[in-house]
């Protein structure tokens, strides 16, 4: 059995490009990651999980191009957006870095003196091809075209994703321009190689014993072997670009470090960053080098120093690079740096019938995920459930759908407040007491253990499979038990099940806490208790849940008032979902959206005249003054703000409004607004909403899509808004349809809110529009 007191277990994942938005398949190495360190943290190992975005190469140089900012720029932006998705997902980083800083440009020049000093840097001028309409060279994976070996038109210049032959670019069959699509040419151009032939002894040494001691991932294995097997060759390291990492060496003052060399290296680069920021803040710190190098450690060399083991999350694709190139830059250097353990890496993720595409708008990226109003620990639920471990996945809506309903939903979700419920119900919140039920608790450490030695070693996805079997035993245990018969026949029964179903409720906490972070937390306060979750940076609570605290039966007294968290996802959620995500290959956005509200403007109303509309308005429609006292977002509807408002009657009235995409909440904050205040009831997302804000769309300068709120600040909450010449104290209907409603156009003309020619007034005043000047009203 592994001492976990003197293993130190260093953790990364995969450092996405800077230059793009993630997707949940880009997710899926962070999130993995995420549940491993979570559970050696609990565990008891001294743990560091470090990633970051890696921010040099061609990919970014165009992409700045393209978007009319420098490098740097471009960086800083999406670094901040990939931080708050992540942030929002719940990543416990030990530290989230960036590869463009000085820990990365020194520790990589560093690596490559080492190598260079050892003999195995070589220089050769090859052949690169070159596109003269961009005046670049192209680096590998900025060329695509026909592999020449298996025929897939979509090879890359480094690799054949379809078949996994590594390639030069000059290789490929019709080469063309990533960037513009243009036929490039082949020029000279002299760069440095590392020399793996050389290297390759010793990394096959290392890799048989590694691989078997660390119980790689069978395509890690596979691909690792065939690449010594076909005989490696001498890759090169340094690529004609002005962003990234300048070459120490004379002749090379104008190139820059390959990305893929530099990027495993980031690693170490973003643990030194860690240290760097604790030792400018005054906070307790550590050398960076009793992870990655410690017998060069400033501190002293100890036993467990020497036991680290480095467990990296990656996909498929980047297998090479991590159990090859990296391996071989440390080993060439003739230091003992921490070299990789356990390689834990997954298949691709599709979507739906194809892949996600941001280009096309096709599929759930970060941002999209974290404004569907699904909680962030949903989607972390599925994407661990069915974690594309030995094959490649295919995330569709249905099965999201049906895992967050039955499983996450109808089986955990369903234990513990069932559970919890019963027990504010039927016993005041007080737990019963009563003795372990040895039959169930057999069945529950069998399946705890099982979980345990599976997350050893990562296997994710098949420990959350065993975890959520014991949350499907417990369930069926309270049905045995019959406890809603049972308090009142034999209270003994009733009283000794709950006792027991409670401390299972408390192990499924600690067991879930690294997939489900945010809801394990909440149900553990439902206990009086917290869940272990410390980073290497900040320590966790000492005295909260930890592994070790499973399967024992103390330390619970009460259950405090309890909620559903995770709410059923509907059919008609899921259809708007799977709708808003398909994407158009021949449709831009902002066309469709065009096209959909011309669609909409040339949808038949009733054919009322204008002296029809005018007398149906005064007879039946009823719009009122009101102030908006509250506003918060729609925990289920991405686009819905629940409004509050003070409509003049003495109670609160409830409104709301499509809004969120458009207005922020402090926009609407304390306006005195126009509503439909006879409009009959409507529930959206799971809140009733009594009438209907009246606003006007417009588009800004830049042809932004905009909305304006009818402001009539100067008129009290409770006036009638009615048209000129119309008697306000006229009786309205109780209540229209919205048919009624829209029968009648309300429109702005050149700034004047108008039904057929003739105004709106509030408290005798003429409603007018600032931006909406010629707008339809609803």
């Amino acid at each position: 059995m592994k001492n976990i007191k003197t293993t130190k277990r260093l953790i990364t994942s995969a450092l996405p490009y800077v230059n793009n938005i993630p997707h949940l398949g880009n997710l899926i190495q962070m999130l993995s990651a995420d549940v491993f360190a979570r559970f050696c943290r609990s565990r008891g190992y001294e743990t560091m999980y470090v990633c970051g975005t890696d921010e040099y190469g061609t990919a970014t140089e165009t992409k700045a191009l393209q978007d009319k900012k420098t490098p740097r720029e471009l960086c800083d932006y999406y670094y901040e957006i990939h931080k708050d998705i992540y942030n929002w997902f719940n990543i416990a980083f030990d530290k989230f870095g960036r590869t463009s800083n000085e820990e990365c440009t020194e520790i990589t020049q560093s690596i490559f003196n080492d190598l260079d000093k050892n003999g195995f840097i070589k220089e050769h001028t090859s052949q690169q091809l070159f596109c003269p309409k961009c005046n670049m060279f192209l680096a590998d994976r900025y060329v695509d075209g026909t592999c020449p070996k298996c025929g897939a038109d979509d090879a890359r210049g480094d690799q054949c994703d379809t078949c996994g032959t590594l390639l030069d670019p000059t290789q490929l069959i019709a080469p063309r321009c990533h960037t513009c699509g243009s036929t490039p040419e082949v020029r000279e151009t002299k760069h440095l190689y590392i020399d793996l032939p050389s290297i390759a002894p010793k990394l096959e040494e290392w890799m048989k014993e590694t691989s078997e001691k660390g119980k790689w991932a069978a395509n890690a294995i596979q691909m690792t072997k065939a690449w010594i097997r076909d005989g490696l060759n001498e890759r090169a390291i340094t690529r004609d670009l002005k962003w990234g990492i300048p070459v120490p060496k004379a002749g090379y003052e104008n190139k820059v470090f390959y990305v893929w060399f530099n990027a495993p290296i980031g690693y170490m680069s973003i643990t030194k960053q860690l240290e760097d920021e604790l030792k400018s803040s005054g906070k307790k710190s550590f050398d960076w080098k009793k992870w990655w190098l410690p017998s060069e450690a400033e501190e002293k060399f100890s036993e467990k120093d020497a036991n680290i083991e480095l467990f990296q999350f990656i996909g498929k694709d980047n297998i090479p690079f991590h159990t090859v190139v990296f391996p071989c830059s440390e080993i060439g250097t003739g230091k003992d740096y921490t070299k990789l353990y356990h390689m834990s890496s997954t298949e691709f993720l599709n979507y739906e019938s194809g892949k996600f595409s941001k280009s096309k708008g096709t599929g759930v990226f970060g941002s999209d995920a974290k404004e569907s109003g699904i909680p962030s620990d949903g989607w972390r639920f599925y994407i661990y459930y069915n974690r594309p471990e030995n094959q490649d996945y295919q995330f569709t809506w249905k099965d999201f759908q049906e895992k967050y309903n039955k499983e996450l939903i109808g089986n955990l979700g369903n234990l513990v407040n069932r559970t919890l419920l019963f027990i504010n119900k039927n016993y005041g919140g007080k737990i019963p007491e009563g003795k372990k039920d040895e039959a169930l608790w057999a069945q529950i450490e069998e399946k705890e253990k099982k979980a345990t030695e599976l997350l050893e070693w990562a296997e994710i996805k098949d420990a959350l499979h065993t975890i959520m079997e014991i949350s499907d035993i417990a369930n069926k245990a309270f049905q045995a038990a019959e406890p809603w018969k049972t308090i009142k026949t034999d209270k003994a029964v009733s009283d000794n099940i709950l006792y027991n179903l409670a401390y299972v409720i408390k192990d499924l906490m600690i067991l879930l806490e690294p997939y489900l972070p945010t809801y394990t937390q909440i149900v553990a306060g439902y206990l009086g208790k917290k869940i272990y979750s410390s980073t290497f940076a900040e320590p966790g609570d000492e005295t909260a849940l930890k592994w070790e605290d499973l399967g024992k039966l103390e330390g619970l007294d009460s259950i405090s008032e309890t909620s559903v968290y995770f709410t059923p996802l509907d059919n008609k959620s899921v259809d708007a979902f799977r709708a808003k995500f398909a994407g158009k290959q021949d449709e831009k956005p902002a066309a469709k959206k065009e096209n959909k509200k011309k669609a909409k403007k040339e949808e038949p109303k009733p054919a009322l005249s204008a002296e029809e509309q005018i007398e149906f308005f005064n007879k039946n429609i009823e719009l009122r003054v009101a102030k908006i006292i509250d506003v918060k977002p729609n925990p289920e509807g991405e686009k819905l703000y629940i409004e509050t408002l003070d409509d003049g009657s003495g109670t609160p009235r409830t409104i709301q409004s499509g809004l969120r995409m458009y207005l922020k909440e402090s926009d609407l904050l304390g306006k005195n607004v126009v509503i439909a205040a006879n409009l009959a009831p409507r529930k959206m997302r799971g809140v009733e909403s009594y009438g209907m804000l009246l606003a006007g769309d417009y588009k800004d300068k830049d042809g932004k899509d905009c909305v304006e709120v009818l402001d009539v600040s100067w008129a009290e909450p409770g006036t009638k808004v009615v048209l000129e010449g119309a008697d306000e104290n006229v009786a309205k209907k109780a209540e229209i349809t919205g048919d009624e409603f829209f029968s009648v156009a309300i429109n702005a003309v050149n700034g004047s809110v108008e039904i057929a020619g003739k105004k709106l007034l509030a408290a005798g005043k003429e409603i007018k529009t600032v931006n909406a000047v010629n707008s339809e009203i609803g």
